[in-house]
């Protein structure tokens, strides 16, 4: 099903819907319409009007504007509560281009690394590429573990999430006045100061059901004697919504969850509720909830936590992410029919929100494409990128551990992206030649070409010759440090001008600019350079980067240079793997968006083709069941680190009625034998019998704590293997 609204009014001009396969949920509107804020939150971003006197619920008040208020907006609805189906987002952006849009801002990705001519975005931004649009997308939000950025095409742009100027803290004050700052939570409800007594939910046993401290602690709804949290605040351990505390006539909650160490993004919630630390959590037994505050974040910006990672897991030898934008806490328009807050049952309904995630950098970043673009009509995508990331604000590294694969170039900056001096322009002969040393052959080409472009003459190498505004080497374990890249730049500043290469690098590298002055005497003349990169043999070498830097005086072209140890591919050379994921996979899995809405990928590395094979020691450290009544089933898992030489391609696990807790929840894509796990920061179920395929690939061990609620659950000892990590997409 496709249709489309054409508007008569100047900010929003069109708005079309795609679901081809006419799977609409209940919550679904058959229409443009949004009904999950996400939409509206990034739309406005790019390109809202400005509006004094915005806030939410009296947080963050003052003045709100999009980062282009006076640029229009065209809408290509492709996603639903089911997921986001690949010939809908090829067919929004088939429209986008042909109704001649500037630039192009995505907010979804999926779970695991395709092969470009497999994912729809990386196949929609080519052509959008080829015809001067650019396409601007969220890096993940399956951070901080590495390999894990999505939206890796060297034509598009990927945006990291960094955090703002502002945080959100929601004080408690105990019954001997006694303030604790706890950590950052946002709550707008006001106690007006009066103090209730505290309750621990795991003294607020459900003993008819057979519950025990153990369970309640957790405060799961059926484990609780509710009777207990009447006219009291509950402390929690482990994340909940607690609108069942309030609906049990309790007044808050205060969330003690020790699996959440310094939270640099705040949630929402339908309640009166603030995040304390796990050491404060029995001070005092009578306290209050104050309202939340705003406070000034002198460390910002800090890429989040939740910001994919490179390295590239498909073509290592471009770095992504490219730049990074705000994405924490980000207050801008909502939909009045979505939920303003972490739970789905949330009946308020609002204009604005504050949510965080890759979803809300990227439409930053859209916003300063389009700003460029306005002041550059005739620029080419790749210039404007160029611009972009070259003029990016220095990210400091001593606080980013994976320094350029977690913020790319830095952090945006349209003003100076406006005036860059030079740039590094590439068209779409140079992404056909990138392609072709990737081992893509003619025929493949031309079925996403759809033209007569060849790979003749052209041999399957490294793309070190790409005319990228950085430099990536990677070097296989044992071997030296080589690589020699070549650059064209572009004179856009003043037509006299010289610029002299000034190298910041770590000890262990030896670069070689040539030459290392570039003399321009008109606009648009280009020059070339090469970099020479050498060093000794690494082995086991995380990430290193420094700075290559064009100054002329007045403009300071600043490009990164990154050297770490990495196997082609890893940790995904499994093609059958990849093959696997593709044809289980039919729906990319959702939006970007931290605190409400995105998919979790599941992933587990085991030397074993069945259950009974896995070896005991990789098995879950901790599994705690129990019964909490009508036939519920909880469950507790603790991993331990899993060896990194582990694997397993497909693993396949049986649920019945399964609810996912702690901000999840599955859906069933119906007959295609497969599901996605959806981040919702609330509860959610299906009542048909589901089967979850799963994608295994070799990589990193973890540790991962997470709770979940399972009805049903029909092979519980299986839930041994499965992790490893948990990662949310929005």
């Amino acid at each position: 099903m496709e249709s489309s609204i054409v508007s008569r009014h100047s900010k929003l001009i069109g708005a079309r819907y795609y679901n081809s396969e006419n799977d609409f949920d209940h919550k679904d509107i058959p229409s443009p319409r949004d009904t999950e804020g996400h939409g509206t939150h990034t739309a406005s971003t790019i390109a809202g009007a400005e509006l004094p006197g915005t806030s939410f619920l009296g947080l963050a008040e003052g003045v709100a504007r999009g980062g282009v208020p006076n640029a229009r907006i065209a809408v290509y609805k492709v996603c639903w509560e089911s997921g986001c189906g690949l010939a809908d987002i090829l067919k929004g952006f088939d429209d986008a281009i042909a109704d001649g849009v500037d630039v192009i801002s995505v907010s979804l990705g999926s779970s695991f690394p395709s092969d470009y001519f497999d994912d729809p975005i990386a196949i929609g931004s080519f052509h959008a590429m080829k015809h001067g649009i650019l396409t601007s997308c969220s890096a993940g939000n399956s951070g901080p573990e590495p390999v894990t950025v999505s939206n890796f095409a060297p034509w598009t742009m990927t945006v990291a999430a960094s955090t703002i100027d502002r945080k959100f803290v929601a004080n408690l004050a105990l019954g001997n006045g006694q303030i604790l700052t706890v950590r950052i939570s946002i709550n707008t409800f006001d106690l007006n100061g009066t103090s209730y007594p505290l309750i621990w939910g795991g003294d607020a046993v459900n003993y008819t059901y057979g519950s025990t401290t153990d369970y309640t602690q957790y405060c799961e709804e059926d484990a609780m004697n509710l009777d207990m949290l009447a006219g009291k605040i509950v402390l929690c351990d482990g994340l909940q919504d607690g609108l069942f505390i309030t609906q049990a006539n309790g007044i808050g909650i205060v969330i003690f969850d020790s699996t959440i160490v310094n939270p640099a993004y705040a949630f929402s919630y339908p309640v009166p509720a603030t995040l304390i630390n796990p050491e404060d959590s029995k001070k005092n037994p009578v306290a209050t909830i104050l309202v939340g505050e705003t406070w000034k974040d002198a460390m910002a910006p800090m890429v989040v936590s939740f910001s994919s990672r490179g390295p590239n897991p498909i073509s290592p030898d471009i770095l992504k992410p490219d730049i990074s934008a705000p994405g924490v806490d980000i207050l801008a328009g909502w939909s009045p029919l979505a939920p303003p807050s972490i739970s789905y049952k949330d009946t308020r309904s609002l204009y604005y929100n504050v949510i965080s995630g890759t979803s809300m950098a990227c439409p930053h970043a859209s916003a300063s494409a389009a700003y460029v673009k306005a002041g550059h009509p005739d620029w080419s995508p790749a210039a404007i990128k160029s611009a972009i990331m070259t003029t990016a604000h220095v990210m400091d590294p001593t606080r980013h551990n994976d320094l350029e694969f977690s913020y790319g170039s830095g952090h945006i900056n349209p003003a100076a992206a406006l005036d860059p001096g030079l740039i590094f322009d590439a068209s779409e002969t140079d992404y056909i030649n990138f392609l072709c040393k990737q081992g893509y052959n003619t025929t493949t080409l031309q079925l996403v070409t759809g033209d007569n472009s060849t790979c003749a003459n052209i041999s399957p190498g490294r793309a070190w010759d790409l005319n990228y505004p950085s430099f990536s080497l990677y070097v296989e374990d044992g071997q030296q440090i080589m690589g020699t890249f070549t650059r064209t730049v572009t004179n856009v500043g003043p037509p006299n001008s010289t610029y002299t290469a000034t190298l910041y690098l770590p000890l262990i590298i030896s670069v070689d600019v040539e030459p290392s002055v570039l003399t321009f005497s008109a606009v648009g003349e280009t020059k070339t350079f090469t970099v020479k990169v050498t060093g000794p043999a690494i082995t086991q070498q995380p990430i290193m980067s420094g700075t290559i830097t064009w100054n002329d005086g007045s403009h300071s072209v600043r490009t990164p240079l990154v050297v770490y140890n990495y196997f082609p591919g890893a940790p995904y050379t499994d093609s059958e793997v990849s093959n696997s994921v593709l044809e289980n996979k039919p729906k990319l899995q959702g939006s970007f968006k931290e605190n409400r809405s995105g998919f979790i990928r599941l992933s587990v590395h085991l030397e074993a083709e069945t259950a009974e094979e896995i070896p005991a020691s990789i098995w879950w450290h901790q599994a705690r069941y129990y019964s909490s009544g009508n036939n519920n089933l909880s469950l507790l898992l603790e991993s331990e680190i899993l060896p990194s030489e582990a694997r397993i391609d497909i693993f396949t696990i049986h649920f019945q009625n399964l609810i996912m807790a702690h901000d999840s929840r599955v859906r069933e894509v119906p007959d295609s034998g497969e599901i996605s796990l959806r981040h919702l920061d609330g509860y959610g179920e299906k009542s048909s019998k589901i089967v979850m395929e799963l994608g295994m690939s070799t990589t990193l061990s973890c540790r991962v704590i997470f709770v979940m609620k399972l009805r049903g659950l029909e092979r519980s000892e299986e839930m041994g293997i499965l992790t490893r990590s948990v990662q949310t997409f929005s």
